[in-house]
């Protein structure tokens, strides 16, 4: 069993402002740093194997403390960057807002694809066979993924089984800790947008326990029954 730890990148100047895209330059700010510089204490209790991250600056700066921290480098893939969108890259929401195009991101993404840029299923398929090209690569490790809200939402979606068309329900805050295991037996969602601190979350969950009729809530219904250093990493899906 592979356990996927997928990092959002902490706060920029342009988080819910504007498209950064794959504009490279845009870098954390003050808020960003802070949260970057935090992020190995909150990991403390959590094992980690290796770490890979989007080629985009602001992921690789928001992982670079914890890289030093853990004594790992962060090999880069290009299957966690950022969405390409295209002729809306640099733009702000507010005038993407007034576009025909943005009813289409909100209402129905699978079909949107963006002016010469990704189909948004394009888009989550690239990360889903992304990672799990890296559990297969490592298995039975713990893989730290930086990434980027969209790209981890549409990730999310997909070992949810929540349609596509629905991941806009999702949130994915700035360094934001979503936790993924992978097995034969299909995946285990452990956490998702998650900013605070916990245990070691490698271990595989225990089984349910068997409730009573009590329990379960069958009592109260009366019914009876129970109640329901950076290196280079080719991109393995584009």
């Amino acid at each position: 069993m592979a356990t996927l730890v997928l990092i959002r990148h902490a706060h920029t100047d342009w988080a819910d402002k504007k498209l950064a895209g794959r504009l490279t330059g845009v870098t954390l700010n003050a808020a960003g740093y802070q949260q970057a510089v935090e992020l190995p204490a909150r990991l403390e209790g959590l094992h980690l194997d290796v770490i890979y991250s989007s080629p985009m600056l602001r992921c690789l700066e928001t992982a670079r403390s914890l890289a030093q921290t853990r004594g790992l480098p962060v090999h880069i893939s290009d299957g966690l960057a950022e969405v390409d969108y295209g002729t809306w890259t640099g733009r702000t929401l507010e005038e993407l807002r007034k576009e025909d195009l943005w009813r289409v991101v909100q209402m129905y993404p699978n079909g949107m694809v963006f002016p010469e840029g990704e189909a948004m299923r394009n888009v989550q398929s690239r990360i889903v066979n992304t990672l799990e090209e890296l559990a297969r690569r490592h298995p039975d490790h713990a893989i730290a993924a930086f990434s980027h809200s969209d790209v981890i939402r549409m990730a999310v979606a997909h070992y949810a089984g929540i349609h596509l068309d629905l991941f806009q329900r999702l949130a994915i805050s700035p360094a934001s800790v979503t936790i993924i295991s992978l097995s034969s037996f299909g995946p285990h969602i452990v956490r998702v947008n998650d900013t605070g601190r916990w245990p070691d979350l490698t271990k595989k969950p225990e089984a349910p326990k068997e409730q009573t009729p009590a329990e379960s809530g069958a009592a109260a219904t009366g019914d009876g029954a129970a109640a329901p250093p950076i290196s280079p990493v080719p991109s393995q899906a584009q």
